[in-house]
């Protein structure tokens, strides 16, 4: 389903909306290397998860869509930032208004953010709850979205 959301669905979105497209070869080329390393900083995230975790990558505003997480994991991606799977999704999202250079992916960006921004607000009331004081300290040591930044 994510897959689906995330990289397919918000993306077509994006590009409709900007229609008509003026790129260039550079901006394609940064909209590729963007793509991939953040697709594959999500996928390595969400295989942690599964591996580490024990559970699914999100809670929709505490609303389980699946099995929660059952240990919290600090290690693999998780130790870059709290938030690695999404900093992921954020990344591809970059490359992609880089490459339409329109104003109106842009605010399809912002949006999306803002919305995900109140979903990690959400999602870290609940890992303080599950996993207390160790998800605290996690929390102290380890920036929310962008490594050493925030």
């Amino acid at each position: 389903m994510g897959l689906v959301i995330f990289v397919i669905l918000i993306p077509l979105i994006m590009w409709r909306l900007s229609l008509p497209v003026h790129t260039n070869a550079v901006r394609v080329a940064v909209f590729i290397i963007l793509a991939v390393a953040g697709i594959a900083l999500s996928i390595w995230s969400i295989i942690y998860m599964k591996n580490v975790g024990k559970g699914n990558p999100m809670d929709a505003f505490n609303h389980e869509i699946g099995t929660r997480t059952v240990n919290l994991m600090t290690e693999g991606p998780y130790r870059l930032c709290r938030n690695p799977m999404l900093l992921g999704v954020f990344i591809y999202y970059v490359g992609l208004v880089i490459c339409l250079g329109s104003w109106r992916s842009f605010t399809i960006f912002l949006a999306f953010f803002a919305a995900m921004m109140a979903q990690v607000h959400s999602e870290e009331k609940r890992l303080a709850e599950d996993f207390g004081e160790a998800y605290l300290e996690y929390k102290k040591k380890t920036k929310k979205l962008i490594p050493f930044i925030w």
